[in-house]
């Protein structure tokens, strides 16, 4: 309900005031949008919006993105968004790329908000050190022989880098045009350090968006670079990038992958992350082979061993693309993709396949690499059978009568049925089945044929954690 009415407001205001590029913000009435309370996202990006920032916003209580950057407001940061909306449901907040001017309100002292507030070279903050310090203004003479000093020395050091690169004739750079990089932690190395490494030696990966490098730099550092597929000339991949940017570099989570560095050029662009010494859950429990973009190779593992979460986000990337080509970059994944998310689409002379993505999927994913962890079988593995995969293999077995037991019911003649579904090499004993078949029960409800049979992710913690599983 909600997101139709964003659209249809969306559309309604274009309708009455023509196309959003070159208009006023003030031409799109804010006060008609901050009527809308199930409101979810504003998306007024990349155009040449002028006037001050709507305080109305804070009235939209259900607001989770506002998405303001690169056009050509003024004023400062409305000190009400913060003390309102953060307090609410308000998770991403972009006004980079402006001509904002002022100090950053206290609310958004914090390292989180740091990317979407840059570019607005008038903004200081006394407590973020990346922002100019709100400090008095010096004479403007002084001032005047700063910023020369630095636009000479920023002309002498591009045309010196122009020419050293010219000359070596590789970095994150491109003939036909100029490199865009960004660094999201404090690294040792640039985009010269990357682009040579990325060679067949060090390939250990091949996704369904790119292939990854293990380099290491000078410094000793060992990272893992990911050259996706394609590059600014197709859309499509152009869309990954800037989301994988957006997201990923503020995203600060014990369980997901750091992404370190970005460039982007004509011809490609590479993303740099933290490399995990252990490889991923597919290697430990299939061995190391060059199976595609599947889930349990999606879960790195540390030097720890803890797990981490790799490629977050790039799935919803497989909604957008309907090519047969496509489908080939996500044939490494299927098994992991449910039953109902996946469609034909008839063309002229041959079928092309889609996939569409949404939350009761990832669930349906999430139960596969549950059943992995307690088989050690790929969800594809070749003695399940023609037509069959780990999910109808393990229902067959759990409901098919035993000699211990008459009928098909989970709880009766358990240890015969775990011992038939569960890797030996967890070398269980008896008193582990019952833990064995908790995560199992949760495995079976994620992996339902029917979406809204499917737990959430929430409900599928408390599952884990509840020892009764009503």
């Amino acid at each position: 309900m909600s997101e139709s009415r964003t659209i249809s407001s969306r559309a309604r205001c274009r309708h009455r005031f023509g196309p959003l590029m070159g208009f006023s913000f003030w031409k799109c009435p804010p006060t008609e949008i901050c009527e809308l309370q199930n409101l979810l996202e504003i998306d007024v990006s990349k155009n040449r919006f002028t006037g001050q920032v709507p305080t109305c916003v804070t009235r939209l209580i259900k607001l989770q993105k506002l998405r303001l950057q690169d056009n050509m407001f003024t004023g400062e940061v409305p000190r009400e968004i913060p003390v309102k909306l953060t307090n609410l449901r308000l998770n991403q907040f972009n006004v980079s790329g402006n001509k904002l001017h002022g100090v950053v309100p206290l609310g958004f002292n914090r390292q989180v908000y740091l990317s979407g507030l840059m570019g607005n070279p008038d903004l200081c903050s006394p407590v973020m050190k990346t922002l100019p310090s709100c400090s008095k203004r010096r004479p403007f003479s002084l001032l005047a022989i700063v910023v020369l000093v630095c636009c000479v020395s920023l002309l002498v050091g591009s045309t010196l880098w122009f020419l050293k690169n010219k000359t070596r004739g590789y970095g994150c750079k491109s003939k036909k045009s100029s490199y865009m990089s960004t660094a999201f932690q404090r690294v040792g190395f640039n985009e010269e350090d990357m682009v040579p490494n990325l060679t067949g030696n060090n390939v250990i990966g091949t996704g369904s968006s790119g292939r990854v490098y293990r380099v290491r730099l000078k410094t000793g550092q060992t990272v893992a670079v990911k050259k996706l597929f394609g590059g600014a000339q197709k859309p499509d991949m152009e869309m990954v990038f800037r989301a994988e940017i957006e997201s990923l570099g503020m995203i600060r989570h014990a369980n997901i992958v750091k992404l370190l560095f970005s460039c982007s050029v004509e011809e490609f662009r590479i993303l740099v992350y933290e490399y995990m010494e252990n490889g991923s859950l597919g290697d430990v429990l299939h061995g190391e082979d060059k199976c595609g973009d599947v889930k349990s190779n999606n879960i790195l593992l540390d030097r720890e061993f803890v797990p981490r979460v790799a490629d977050f986000g790039l799935a919803k990337t497989l909604q957008r693309e309907a090519t047969q080509g496509a489908m080939s970059r996500v044939a490494g994944s299927y098994g992991y993709i449910a039953p109902g998310n996946v469609y034909l689409i008839d063309s002229i002379s041959e079928y092309a396949y889609t996939v569409k993505v949404t939350e009761k999927s990832d669930v349906y994913s999430f139960g596969m690499v549950l059943m992995e962890l307690i088989t050690g079988k790929r969800p594809n593995d070749f003695p399940f059978g023609e037509n069959k995969d780990i999910v109808k293999w393990i229902t067959e077995t759990v409901l098919s009568p035993s000699p211990e037991r008459g009928s098909g019911n989970i709880g009766i003649g358990k240890d015969y049925i775990m011992s038939q579904i569960v890797d030996p090499r967890l070398n269980p004993v008896t008193c582990d089945y019952e833990e064995i078949e908790r995560v199992l029960y949760v495995a079976l409800l994620c992996t339902s044929a029917f979406p809204i049979n499917r737990p959430s992710m929430r409900r599928v913690v408390e599952l884990l954690k509840d020892h009764k599983l009503s």
